[in-house]
């Protein structure tokens, strides 16, 4: 596994982070107000989730005078898509071989 997956698994693994990339993945662009009225979490703790994203690469932001704005960075996720398909193929191979052991020992 790349460091990236390792980064990108870790972030995502705290289930308010998660819940804060989710929201920005459906709703788009948020500003910290707005991701902190519904993340049933203090500002600071947003605030600090949001960077921990932002580090891993999968949020960016932007200033608007005083908000700063998050959206979430779906490309980043396509590592993760990759490697989930090259285990799917892993495992299908290794399912492939038990049947057919199996229906050998009938």
């Amino acid at each position: 596994m790349q460091p990236n997956h390792d980064l990108i698994f870790k972030t995502l693994a705290d289930p308010s982070r998660r819940a804060l990339f989710e929201r920005m993945c459906r709703e788009g662009e948020q500003t910290v107000g707005a991701l902190t009225d519904q993340a049933g979490i203090s500002q600071p703790a947003v605030s600090k989730h949001l960077g921990v994203l932002k580090q891993a690469g999968l949020v960016l932001s932007r200033q608007d005078g005083r908000n700063i704005h998050y959206s979430a960075q779906i490309g980043a996720l396509s590592s993760l898509i990759d490697w989930t398909n090259q285990m799917a193929g892993f495992w299908e191979n290794r399912f492939d071989d038990l049947e057919d052991l199996l229906k050998r020992m009938d």
